[in-house]
């Protein structure tokens, strides 16, 4: 037969179990930092923690600074290192209420604006969900859809239930199509 490529067995020259050093940042090992997007804080890091490894991770920068790849390298988009920034809209702070049909003869409620007061939804959902004993879920960015028509009842149970929401911030919007 032919030649086999693959080698069996432990190789010459390499220490067995292999120490395999993890980053205290990035929790990646040391040697794949450079394609975290927060690699200067890994190299802080790693200069405070372990000197002797940040001397041969420098050494590597080096080498690769002079040809100007490391730009290239680095990871811009996606993967686990990304921070998401979370929308801040400095608009008006206003929570709508509104009725949207489903089916011919039942309904839905839908509550939006409830995010700008730094509410959780997903909190916010559950509790509408005991509180009126029907289905309510999350179903976008800043929506609240609860089964049944329970429009009315939200005016007072909303600003029961979070203070800073005053009942003059709830508006209704009537019924509207989904």
């Amino acid at each position: 037969m032919g030649e086999n490529n693959l080698l069996m067995g432990p190789r010459e020259g390499v220490n067995y179990p292999i120490q395999v050093i993890y980053c205290g940042n990035c929790t990646m090992p040391i040697e794949y930092c450079e394609y975290y997007p927060e690699y200067d804080k890994c190299k802080q890091w790693l200069e405070k923690n372990l000197p002797s490894e940040f001397e041969k991770v420098k050494i590597g920068d080096e080498a690769t600074d002079a040809t100007g790849e490391e730009e290239k390298k680095r990871q811009k988009r996606g993967g686990k290192g990304m921070i998401k920034a979370k929308k801040k809209e400095e608009g008006p702070k206003q929570v709508y209420v509104s009725r949207a049909p489903r089916g011919k003869k039942k309904s839905v409620t839908v509550v939006t604006g409830l995010s700008s007061f730094n509410i959780d939804l997903k909190v916010a959902a559950k509790f509408f969900g005991t509180k009126f004993a029907c289905g309510s879920s999350v179903t976008g960015d800043d929506e609240i859809v609860i089964q049944g028509d329970v429009k009315d009842d939200l005016f007072d149970i909303i600003p029961e239930k979070w203070p800073e929401i005053d009942e003059d911030l709830i508006e209704d919007l009537g019924d509207q199509k989904r």
